[in-house]
């Protein structure tokens, strides 16, 4: 391994960078230099400018390059985080720490955001965490662990799950703010995340750890051990394994005050009418058939509660965390009598989940130049995802996938009556009010118990690799085999069609019991023998196996600076796997809905088997070519030329390049930049998912033939714009091609003085070529582009409407990143402030690529489901450490946003009395301390939201969120909590 002096030229900037990043109680997110990457290879660094320009540095690799060099304090945007500073905070998982980096997106992938109703395509990601980037997605951003790829999540199959990572044992996060497929290829745009562990290890260290919320819920407990054994000096081999403990307990949403979304008077209302004691709703043959006249108003009311009628007991009587639906809120003015159900509250803040983690490797040295290792991996996570009981709606005409209503017998007839005769006494004897007919309804069943899913996800990785150097050149290799098993079984809430038909047909099952009042020791006999507790949903594994080397070294000549050109040349051989299944009674190929044994998600009422995503074994092989060259043109001027080519089964070849420089015409003053080029492959699911055919049924889809009647518009009266109806595809394209994107980067470092320095980087990523679904009326609308998906008979008629993912549109993305340190000496320690913000200047997205982009507001919402611009995030912190004792004091801070403004509101007819339309900034503080005072132990206390700051209020986060009133791409709702962090090293 080549040793080389560090440049008396660049030493005041290096000086610089090194004192403000040396002091001890740092925070997250800041950048770190070589110095502090090999802490163990040279001395302890002195903060004196002298001392730092004479010290002499080894040579290591950072993520982002392949060539070892010491000199990186300004040649690549990587932040560097290590195992102290994620202590000092109370950091316990992977998770937690992406959420605190200012460049990671405010988007939904937290465990928190995936507590509630999911999309289909969301809904193999039980129990995932995702790692996402300056809002390109959690799919478009590298995770690797040691420098190489693990396993997407075996359910999702798109994204690694940030839950497998082994936390404890990771001795460092390295984060690229850069686009890097010229290195690693697919995914790696919107960033690369790196967590390393150690290499060797010698002795025992036990920690273990609590973070306890002050409110009570959401607690997290901990426990590691790591041991190890053999020197590599002196016996030439060393062995250590890390074994860790985690458990998540359940937060509640009803734990939390500001998970209250029964606030009419600022605009928040759920809009949902399935309600403890049901709403009786319209239907054809129901008792209130279409609806009834308000006397009072002449209006025709739709959904009506007893409780809410005049002289009744009043919505928040009727039920638990019932309230009055105010319907002028969503634009409903048939729902002057229905009442609401905070739904919010009663999802998970939360998620409960245990999981145990190892990890281990062996290392043999042979000789002075070789090393062999081996390294092992595996993870258990269990994570319960928890969301309100069954919304049942029914109706007076049921069908093999419908609900019955509410029956007028022997069983029912007193509360039968009891609804009949409250609706007469205000509405009156009307044509619409059928005695006898079947009461439709819309209930909440809380006997049914809260709706859960147990996801399992097993993860197992194992690695043989070899370093060294030959001559003046290192190298490395390694053969990997990496693997996600993961399944999600029914726990709770769920229960089968038929049966529940059945208790609802008869009127076992009473909706319309009043406060106090249980269901019958009969109907809970019932709902248990229903219930499909221990049911599988669905099941996935993904692996991946790799081969890969890389060789590096100097080509033996230079330019015109006093150090040689570099090189870094390599091959990776890559396959991918994955699958996805679940039980047969899933398919409705196997089990259509029409039967009379019901299949899909009608087997088991409301449960998401997805059974239309089945895919067997699917698998793709990569193959890789890379090189780079560290050029010094001058001694102030360096360039990095990279490049990589990558041919996957199926889809060709993409070439991929980066160009970078630093320039350092002073000492304290450097400025660097970047243009890569990227791209993402097709996910397994986009690529393979099943395709359906489904009827255009002419309800709310009519469609005409574009290529005869511009627009697609049927009209009868026009020739050629009679409407058709055409079979539509949906599901997977194994014709798709893989998005593209380019990258830019340029910034500043400048280190006026020996105690100050601040790093100033603006960037641009803009992707083309994105993988999304269409719809009818784009097809419609853009005739011209997509002629192709509207499939002809031999006669020339469109048989088919083909609405599978395409490839088209794109979107652009620019921001800024600042880091400042400053340092000085107080009352005999050492004191350091850091900022760490990141500014979002533009989020556009255009649906074609013909068409001009779409300017996304900043600090405007955005559905749920996406991800959140917001304008400014920053950390600021203060850390001060004397002796055996360090403090730090952080504030974590995120802009408010416009909020989103419900459709009654919008028309500015009703305006609530508190009404905001702006949803408040986020600013939380954190304090830590550690001391050391005790020899081989070492405590950390800390207070996570030291002043107990509540997550802003929003009407915006209700359908797709894990609460209600807030939310959760921008808050923690765990409160104040206290973390005690003990570590024993036995010698």
């Amino acid at each position: 391994m080549s040793i080389r002096q560090h440049s008396p030229r660049r030493g005041r900037l290096a000086a610089a960078i090194v004192l403000g990043l040396a002091v001890p109680g740092a925070v997250l997110a800041q950048e770190q230099t070589a110095q502090e990457l090999d802490q163990q290879a040279a001395p302890a660094q002195s903060t004196s400018p002298t001392a730092a320009q004479a010290r002499t540095l080894e040579a290591v690799q950072v993520t982002g390059s392949r060539i070892k060099r010491t000199d990186i304090e300004t040649a690549l945007p990587v932040t560097i985080i290590q195992k102290a500073d994620i202590e000092a905070q109370g950091i316990t998982s992977a998770e937690q720490l992406l959420m605190q980096l200012n460049i990671s997106s405010s988007g939904g992938d937290n465990l928190a955001s995936n507590t509630g109703i999911a999309s289909a395509q969301a809904r193999g990601n039980n129990g995932v965490s995702g790692a996402n980037l300056r809002m390109q997605g959690a799919d478009a951003t590298l995770v690797l662990l040691n420098g190489r790829r693990v396993s997407a999540h075996g359910l999702a199959g798109q994204v690694v799950d940030l839950n497998s990572i082994p936390f404890a044992a990771i001795e460092r996060v390295e984060v690229l703010r850069d686009g890097a497929s010229a290195m690693y290829g697919t995914d790696a745009i919107g960033g690369v995340i790196n967590f390393v562990t150690k290499t060797d290890y010698q002795g025992l260290t036990l920690t273990g750890g609590a973070d306890v919320t002050e409110e009570g819920g959401g607690n997290i407990y901990r426990a590691s051990m790591l041991g190890g054994f053999g020197d590599l000096d002196t016996d030439r081999w060393n062995v250590w394994m890390a074994v860790s403990a985690k458990k998540n307990e359940l937060l509640n949403g009803w734990d939390r005050d500001f998970t209250n979304s029964l606030r009419p008077e600022r605009g928040l209302v759920p809009d949902t009418s399935g309600t403890p004691l049901a709403n009786v709703v319209n239907g054809t043959g129901s008792l209130i058939g279409g609806g009834l006249t308000d006397p009072a108003d002449g209006t025709t009311q739709q959904h009506i509660n007893i409780a809410d009628l005049p002289g009744g007991i009043g919505c928040e009587n009727a039920g638990d965390m019932m309230g009055e639906m105010v319907g002028q809120i969503w634009n409903y003015s048939s729902r002057n009598y229905a009442c609401s159900w905070d739904y919010g509250r009663a999802r998970v803040l939360q998620q409960p989940q245990k999981s145990l983690q190892f990890v281990g490797r062996a290392t043999f040295k042979v000789g002075d130049n070789h090393q062999f290792y081996a390294e092992a991996m595996g993870s258990d996570v269990e994570s319960r995802r928890r969301f309100e009981a069954l919304q049942i709606t029914t109706t007076a005409t049921p069908t093999a996938t419908t609900l019955d209503a509410y029956p007028l017998n022997a069983l029912t007839q007193d509360t039968y009556d009891m609804v009949y005769d409250a609706i007469v006494d205000y509405f009156g004897e009307q044509a619409n009010l059928a005695y006898g007919s079947p009461i439709a309804y819309r209930w909440r069943c809380y006997a049914c118990g809260s709706r859960e899913y147990t996801t399992t996800t097993r993860s197992l990785r194992l690695m043989f690799g070899a370093e060294g150097s030959i001559g003046t050149w290192d190298y490395t290799t390694g053969l990997s085999r990496s693997s996600s098993k993961a399944e999600s079984v029914l726990t709770d809430g769920f229960y089968y069609t038929d049966q529940l038909k059945a208790m609802l047909g008869s009127g076992l099952l009473n909706p319309f019991l009043l406060p106090g009042q249980e269901q019958s020791a009969e109907a809970k006999a019932a709902l248990v023998a229903a219930s499909a507790a221990g049911t599988q949903l669905y099941n996935g594994e993904t692996s991946t196996t790799t081969f890969d080397a890389t060789f590096s070294g100097g080509l033996g000549f230079h330019l015109w600076a006093s150090e040689e050109v570099q090189a870094a040349v390599g091959a990776e051989w890559r396959r991918e796997e994955y699958e996805f299944g679940g039980p047969d009674r899933w398919d409705t190929d196997k089990y259509p809905t029409s039967s009379a044994t019901p299949g899909g998600s009608a087997w088991i009422y409301q449960a998401a088997g997805d059974a239309t995503f089945y895919m067997p074994k699917k698998e793709r092989t990569v193959k890789a070519a890379f090189a780079e060259f560290l050029v010094p043109v001058v001694d102030s001027l360096n360039l990095t030329l990279s490049g990589r080519y990558d041919e996957y089964s199926g889809f060709g070849g993409t070439f991929n390049p980066k160009y970078s420089f630093k320039w350092q015409p002073i000492d304290w003053l450097a400025f660097r930049g970047s243009y890569s080029t990227g791209f993402k492959v097709p996910t397994f699911a986009q690529l393979f998912r099943r395709t359906l055919e489904s009827p255009t049924l002419g309800s709310g889809d009519d469609i005409a033939d574009p290529a005869t009647c511009p627009g697609g518009n049927p009209d009868p009266n026009v020739p050629g714009c009679e409407a058709i109806f055409p079979i539509r595809l949906t599901g997977g394209n194994p014709n798709l091609k893989p998005e593209e994107s380019e990258q830019r980067s340029v910034g500043v470092v400048l280190a006026p003085t020996s105690n100050f320095n601040i790093s100033i980087d603006w960037w641009e990523i803009e992707r083309l070529s994105t993988i999304r679904g269409t719809n009818l009326t784009q097809l419609k609308e853009d005739y011209e582009i997509f002629q192709e998906n509207w499939i002809r008979d031999s006669s020339g008629a469109v048989a088919y409407i083909d609405q599978r993912y395409v490839n088209t549109g794109g979107t652009l993305t620019r921001g800024i990143e600042v880091d400042a340190n400053l340092t000085g000496e107080l009352y005999g320690g050492n004191w350091r402030i850091h900022l760490n913000g990141n500014y979002l200047d533009t989020y556009k997205t255009k649906e074609l690529e013909t068409q001009p982009y779409e300017d996304i507001k900043m600090n405007t919402y955005r559905p749920s489901y996406e991800m959140l611009p917001l304008r400014w995030k920053h950390t600021l912190s203060f850390g001060w450490n004397k002796g055996d004792w360090s403090h730090t004091l952080s504030q974590v801070y995120r802009d408010g946003y416009t909020d989103y403004v419900p459709p009654g509101l919008r028309s500015g007819t009703y305006v609530p009395p508190a009404y905001d339309p702006e949803v408040d900034s986020y600013t939380t503080y954190n304090y830590s301390v550690s001391w050391s005072g005790i020899e081989n132990l070492k405590a950390t206390f800390g207070i996570r939201n030291l002043l107990n700051t509540d997550p802003p209020f929003t009407l915006g986060y209700l359908d797709y969120g894990g609460g209600s009133a807030w939310d959760t791409r921008v808050a923690d709702p765990r409160g104040r909590s206290f973390n005690m962090l003990l570590e024993y090293k036995f010698e």
